[in-house]
């Protein structure tokens, strides 16, 4: 019989996902990232085709996966979300892709007060129970994250940074790959590490 550490150590790792870079994703860096519209948790509708003309990140998100609990216990979601704005003028819209009755869905009241709460600093988060977005940008993970650029190119996919794991210590030295995007994109040239390896939850879509 297996003792209570295993069967913890089981469910945790079924719970995580870590993508090979093989995988064939629809979105393509390059190319013009794909368009969505999408209601706010305030109840707002964001239309990616009107704000051309602005950087967007975005961010797949689920309050209860420990890896976005990692980011944000450690402020380092929240403090690369303030740079990313301040620095680079960005707009950054955090969406929610869980389902109805699954880990991290949350009803519109609930995300704001959520976004209160971490102290984070978005300026959108969309709510997307239906998958719709999600699954248009091939998101596999929480976090997952994405840049385009004011014309609408997308221009970098992946992990959020060069450590896979949960560990709250990891955030010390790790490479933030959208940091790094951003800047690449400030000085004119190509974003080097334009695709990573998305790691963390699954995103739990509905059926």
């Amino acid at each position: 019989m297996m003792n209570t550490s295993t069967l913890k150590t089981l469910a945790l790792a079924a719970a995580v996902t870590i993508l090979p870079l093989s995988v064939d994703a629809s979105p393509k860096v390059s190319a013009p990232a794909p368009q969505f519209t999408g209601k706010t948790a305030a109840g707002e509708t964001v239309d990616l085709s009107q704000l051309r003309g602005k950087k967007v990140v975005l961010e797949w998100t689920n309050k209860d996966c420990p890896y976005v609990r990692k980011h944000y216990g450690t402020e380092n979601m929240q403090a690369l979300q303030g740079e990313s704005k301040s620095d680079h003028d960005v707009v950054w819209i955090s969406v929610i892709s869980s389902a109805p009755g699954t880990q991290g869905y949350l009803e519109p009241k609930e995300a704001l007060a959520h976004v209160d709460e971490a102290k984070a600093k978005p300026d959108h988060v969309i709510l997307d129970p239906s998958g719709t977005i999600g699954r248009a940008y091939a998101a596999v993970t929480t976090p997952h994250m994405y840049v385009i650029d004011e014309q609408g190119t997308l221009r970098f996919m992946g992990g959020i940074d060069d450590k896979p794991s949960s560990n709250w210590e990891t955030v010390k030295g790790a490479k933030n790959y959208v940091r790094a995007a951003l800047d690449d994109l400030a000085q004119g040239g190509d974003v080097k590490d334009a695709v990573t390896r998305p790691y963390g939850c699954s995103v739990k879509y509905g059926s």
